[in-house]
């Protein structure tokens, strides 16, 4: 799960993305809520097959929830070893990409940008087989988390975004900073000044 938004300026999000910021609370289909998200160059560069792509953007839905939460990938069931105060939304059998509604309503467009196609990476690499709530590896030693964190820090690059802006966004309340360092390390993030 992604960071809340950035205290540093935020960086330009890129033309054509669009966020639905009044859906209400529950289940809508992912293009609601993120107009145009499967035309952008970030889904061509995540699904490069225009069919799969579409699949993807297609079957993939988010629920908005009223709880203090940023983004998560639904699971399809209770992970085993989840730590107790997380509760999190199950999606049996389907997609589901969870928003939390002060997210979706208040932070800024990058930041949205960036969570949806990390999210979009952990989607993808569920369905590729990969567990994505493996709790023997820490946070910043899984590699689904690397793999979603280093797209994210791409396409956040391709816009312009500087270390300063990166080191923020990829702070999170549950890293230690020796974890943040290594995870700065891992994606290609300069941890300079942090």
């Amino acid at each position: 799960m992604p960071s809340r938004p950035s205290k540093t300026s935020p960086e330009p999000s890129p033309s054509g993305f669009e966020v639905t910021r009044d859906l209400p609370p529950g289940r809508h289909p992912l293009l609601a809520a993120f107009p145009g998200l499967g035309g952008l160059g970030a889904a061509k560069r995540l699904v490069p097959d225009s069919a799969d792509r579409r699949k993807l953007f297609d079957e993939t839905c988010v629920e908005i929830v009223t709880d203090d939460v940023w983004m998560y990938v639904a699971p399809h069931s209770i992970p085993k070893n989840v730590p107790r105060r997380w509760k999190p939304h199950v999606s049996p059998g389907s997609d589901c990409i969870v928003i939390g509604e002060g997210h979706l309503r208040e932070s800024p467009a990058i930041i949205l940008y960036l969570d949806i196609y990390h999210e979009l990476c952990h989607v993808l690499q569920r369905k590729a087989g990969q567990e994505l709530f493996n709790r023997s590896e820490d946070y910043v030693h899984r590699p689904t988390e690397v793999a979603a964190y280093r797209f994210a820090v791409e396409e956040a690059r391709r816009l312009g975004a500087s270390d300063a802006f990166l080191r923020d966004y990829l702070k999170v309340e549950w890293v230690s900073d020796d974890d943040l360092l290594e995870l700065f390390k891992a994606v290609g993030v300069d941890p300079a000044s942090s």
